[in-house]
């Protein structure tokens, strides 16, 4: 018996160190990919570029996204998912080291889709790996700590572009610094990490995938419309108000924050929307913000504890890259789409449009609980 409990010890001690490490391992990489949006946005700003420019930049990542997502489990198969990891986290350093070469806005666009596709796999293993090593019964506890560092490493990025600045060459190598801590923590932890070997669970690509679960996966299209939208356009939206550079970020970083510590609540993102305007210039915005990046976000985090609920193995990395790729879908579409809708009519393009994908979901929502 003793041995038994020391046993079970072990591999207490065993899992939950594994779990440590990857989400240790995703907050790094999330707070190069949290500095990098406002950091992009701000600099082609500076550099005289309009809305609707700025969000198609912004919509190269999530393209890498959705090109990349159906080859996730075939590269998990022929490579491993530890080794496909820890390369793409590489990849993702010296992608940061050629824009930060660069300088120009062209050659972002490029790069900026090759880093959608290494930190693709990132995204679908890290979040299948916490799935995995979390028992069942603290499966939805689990996944909200995660979510809350990994948030927590999305708020970290503006932070600290509001103390480097966006000149010179320090922002760059903390975006490399994040995906270079990433792989070391990865390759650390890795002989504690599951492999997913093809275990015949696989659905059949996304289209089988989405016939399950259509509903969760019109919900993560919402959720990532939302935050990357605002991601992309938020400082574009303040700018028309006049706020400096460094305010930009700060709200940049409130709405991360708010990854952290609320829950979902779709009705409070339409109202969050429908605020924006009316508080952009008040020193409520900040709250507003912040609870906004709450809930919105919150969306993704209860879809991705049912996803872990109703599928396992092969399956389950599937599942994650069709979510992966709703979530490169939801990127590449609305921060053009509302960029546009800003050149238009102006700054409240930016609410309306975010405020109408929510609106749906909230319609959807209330309809397939009538249907059930």
């Amino acid at each position: 018996m003793a041995a038994t409990g020391s046993s079970d010890g072990e591999a207490g001690t065993q899992w939950a160190a594994a779990l440590a490490g990857v989400t240790a391992a995703l907050a790094m990489f999330g707070a190069a990919q949290g500095l990098s949006s406002p950091l992009f946005t701000l600099l082609m700003q500076k550099q005289g570029m309009s809305p609707a420019l700025i969000g198609l930049s912004a919509a190269m990542m999530p393209l890498g996204l959705i090109l990349s997502a159906s080859f996730v489990p075939a590269a998990v198969r022929l490579v491993g998912a530890r080794n496909l990891a820890v390369g793409c986290s590489l990849i993702g350093a010296l992608c940061f080291l050629g824009i930060g070469y660069l300088q120009d806005w062209v050659g972002w666009l490029v790069i900026r889709f090759i880093i959608g596709i290494v930190i693709n796999p990132l995204y679908i293993l890290g979040e299948v790996w916490a799935l995995s090593l979390a028992p069942p019964s603290r499966r939805g506890r689990v996944m909200g700590a995660f979510n809350t560092v990994l948030g927590a490493g999305y708020a970290a990025g503006p932070l600290v572009l509001t103390a480097v600045g966006i000149s010179g060459w320090v922002p760059f190598l903390v975006g490399m610094a994040g995906f270079i801590l990433c792989a070391a923590i990865l390759r650390a932890v890795s002989s504690s990490l599951a492999g997913f070997e093809d275990d015949g669970q696989l659905p059949g690509g996304f289209f089988g995938f989405a016939r399950l679960a259509p509903a969760l996966l019109f919900a993560v299209l919402v959720s990532a419309a939302v935050q990357q939208g605002t991601y992309a356009l938020m400082p574009v939206f303040g700018a028309a108000y006049g706020l400096p550079e460094r305010t930009l970020a700060a709200l940049v970083m409130a709405l991360s924050l708010g990854n952290i510590f609320l829950q979902i609540c779709v009705v409070v993102t339409v109202l969050g929307c429908a605020l924006l305007p009316l508080l952009i210039e008040t020193p409520l915005i900040w709250p507003c913000v912040f609870i906004w990046g709450a809930v919105s976000y919150g969306i993704y985090t209860m879809s991705i504890i049912e996803l872990g609920e109703r599928f396992t193995g092969s399956a389950l990395v599937a599942g994650n890259a069709a979510f992966s790729l709703m979530w490169g879908i939801g990127g590449i579409v609305v921060p053009p789409l509302a960029g546009g809708v800003m050149d238009v009519i102006g700054a409240s393009g930016l609410p309306i449009t975010l405020g109408a994908i929510c609106l749906a979901l909230a319609v959807a929502t209330v309809l397939r609980r009538r249907m059930v």
